[in-house]
């Protein structure tokens, strides 16, 4: 191909059109998608508050959710997972009706009294949504791969009020160590388009207030690094505890339809028994008290314990704002041990569990900077990059694979999900490798 003569700008004008008008289109279906979304969920959470009863239905509804799973989305129930590996390795277009059932299970998840998130299902149907331009328009591989890259960003975006988060989200969470800088123009368009459209159908996102960010000092340094480590801890024992729960369950529990059914019927036993209804749904007032006033020092365990246990059997939704909810009471109890100030801990748990979890320092840090201010971004970003490195190898999302390891040999393109095998393999190669070389050395 003969080098062109016209200057490298001008040969980029349709490549910019292109992306603007595809990104652009995406957030419009995203970012409606979310508006609604997010109206059924605040519907579905007063509803539930003012019908407490509703709860002893929780299993019927997640046996009702689990049939239809069974009977018409089996090639869409690894959710956020199937998109990542689609981008990875483009195989075939995301069914449309990913949408439509993850919303339904979600809000009916809410209605009932699981605690699950909602972020999963944002994501979800804007990645579900873009794919359909594949067909429309004959889209590469490439081309493909960029699409539901911006989908993600535009339902991450919405589902939340921060579109730079959104945008870098979208490039971020699917390969640890490594951004995928060719789709950062789609990804920022349709980020900042979806949220505007989500805005524009009156959807309205909480606010969080950190009412006093203190100077940068030697100790608020160290104390955001103390605190990284335990809110990545914190991230990865949630990540390990649901696969395990969830793995566990379905080879304990057959057939699928069963396994809501049983774990709701154990949920809502507790729920009414011990009151304990404020661990279950969202729990956004819960997370607003954080940033208020010291809370009781468990409830961050009491959250993760209800959350892992309905996603852990197969109750749809999201992890994100269970963790959000998780890291803002663990940074409230935290806060009095470093001697800071509780909102600032609260801000920063909030955040950096979520780092830890979903592998996403920058874009967790940028999240910070969009919900609490920009001074909080120094104080954010520290503890969110001890929070990713101390979360290990693992994450919330199986399918990512590994850009760049963190601290430790982990092979290049690997998913997530495959690394404890692999491990354990090696190790048992090293033991046997010992076993051998001990044997040599006796015989000589």
């Amino acid at each position: 191909m003969k080098p062109s003569k016209r200057p490298e700008q001008i040969d980029l004008l349709p490549y910019l059109g292109k992306w603007i008008l595809l990104s652009t289109a995406v957030a419009a279906l995203a970012g409606s998608a979310s508006a609604f979304f997010l109206i059924s969920l605040d519907w579905a959470t007063e509803t539930r508050n003012t019908h407490r009863w509703l709860i002893w239905l929780l299993p019927l509804a997640g046996f009702g959710v689990g049939w239809l799973y069974l009977k018409f989305g089996q090639h869409v129930e690894a959710g956020n997972n199937l998109l990542i590996d689609e981008i990875h390795d483009p195989k075939k277009v995301v069914p449309l009706r990913m949408a439509p059932l993850v919303l339904g299970g979600t809000v009916i998840s809410h209605l009932f009294g699981a605690s699950v998130g909602r972020e999963g299902t944002a994501v979800q149907m804007g990645g579900a949504l873009a794919d359909q331009f594949t067909h429309l328009f004959k889209l590469k591989h490439e081309d493909r791969r960029i699409i539901l890259m911006a989908g993600i960003s535009a339902g991450f975006s919405s589902v939340f009020g921060t579109p730079l988060a959104g945008a870098v989200w979208g490039l971020e969470v699917l390969a640890i160590g490594r951004l995928r800088y060719d789709a950062l123009l789609a990804c920022t368009v349709s980020a900042i388009v979806a949220d505007q459209v989500c805005s524009f159908w009156g959807v309205h996102h909480t606010h969080y207030l950190i009412t006093e960010i203190p100077r940068i000092t030697a100790w608020g340094l160290c104390a955001m690094v103390l605190a990284g480590i335990v809110f990545g801890l914190a991230g990865k024992v949630f990540a390990d505890a649901t696969h395990a729960l969830g793995g566990w369950v379905k080879k304990t529990v057959s057939y699928g339809p069963l396994r809501p059914l049983l774990g709701g019927a154990v949920l809502a036993g507790v729920v009414m028994y011990f009151t304990a209804d404020r661990y279950i749904g969202l729990g956004i007032p819960v997370i607003v008290e954080a940033f208020e006033k010291p809370l009781p020092a468990y409830d961050f365990l009491g959250k993760m314990a209800f959350t892992v246990f309905s996603l852990g059997f197969g109750f749809k939704g999201g992890e994100v704002t269970p963790l959000f909810y998780i890291g803002a009471t663990l940074g409230n109890a935290l806060a009095p041990l470093l001697n800071m100030p509780f909102p600032l801990l609260a801000g920063i748990g909030f955040v950096a569990v979520f780092a830890g979890a979903a592998n996403t320092p920058i874009a967790s840090t940028l999240m910070a900077m969009e919900l609490f201010g920009a001074e909080v971004g120094v104080y954010a970003g520290i503890a969110c990059v001890i929070s990713y490195l101390f979360s290990g190898h693992t994450g919330i999302y199986r399918s990512q694979r590994v850009g760049h390891a963190k601290h430790v040999h982990a092979p290049e393109g690997m998913k997530l999900g495959e690394l404890p095998a692999y491990h354990k393999q090696r190790r048992a190669e090293a033991a046997q490798q010992a076993v051998e070389a001990k044997t040599k050395e006796e015989q000589l």
